[in-house]
């Protein structure tokens, strides 16, 4: 039998940021004991990048709202997000890490170092997003 949690988050940036993010997932890992502490630090780590991502760059100075859900089984852990922000210009094939003194170009390449699936795609006004990580047995 599959022990299956959904979680979801609803946001506003401006004021909300990455704090709210991790605050979510204290209730999410309350609710799936059974992660562990691996899975559950690279499972966050890149959906808070995410998020980040989200707010610097999609916000083009008007905020936006972002919904968050999360779902958390037996042998999975996926995210999916959605933000009102602008379309981004993404590139989510291989490519090699910047430069240590280039200030950007990583965190895409750290979530999907982290995850085992990183999707994106443009439906309409909104961006969607997909984060998707394998449990350690």
């Amino acid at each position: 039998m599959v022990d299956t949690h959904i979680h979801s988050m609803f946001m506003t940036s401006p004021p909300d940021d990455v704090n709210r993010v991790h605050e979510f997932l204290e209730q999410v890992w309350e609710d799936a004991p059974t992660i562990g502490m691996m899975d559950r630090f690279g499972f966050e780590t890149a959906l808070v990048e995410l998020a980040a991502n989200i707010f610097r760059h999609a916000d083009i100075g008007n905020g936006l709202e972002c919904n968050v859900r999360v779902e958390t089984g037996d042998k999975r852990i996926v995210a999916l997000l959605t933000d009102s922000g602008a379309k981004g210009n993404i590139y989510l094939g291989d490519a090699d890490m910047p430069d240590e003194m280039e200030e950007n170009g990583r965190g895409l390449l750290l979530i999907k170092a982290l995850v085992d699936e990183l999707h994106y795609e443009r439906q309409g006004e909104v961006n969607q997003w997909r984060i998707s990580k394998k449990l350690v047995p």
